[in-house]
């Protein structure tokens, strides 16, 4: 019997601006950089202290603004 892999429905694009809703980003926004749909994860450039840091995260973790 073979199993289907289940399709996530990403919402977001490259180059949009999008909010941290939890972990130890919360509340900051980040640019997305690139999409991991297979994993389930987004690569956010995030500003701190001037300069930008990739930081990836989860789909679950990020919210449209």
């Amino acid at each position: 019997m073979e199993e289907e892999t289940p399709t996530i429905k990403v919402s977001f694009r490259v180059g949009e601006t999008i909010r941290i809703i939890e972990g130890p980003f919360a509340d900051f926004m980040g640019v997305v950089d690139e999409l991991y749909p297979d994993r389930g994860k987004v690569r956010l450039l995030v500003s701190f202290f001037g300069r930008e840091t990739p930081v990836e995260m989860d789909f679950l973790q990020v919210e449209r603004i």
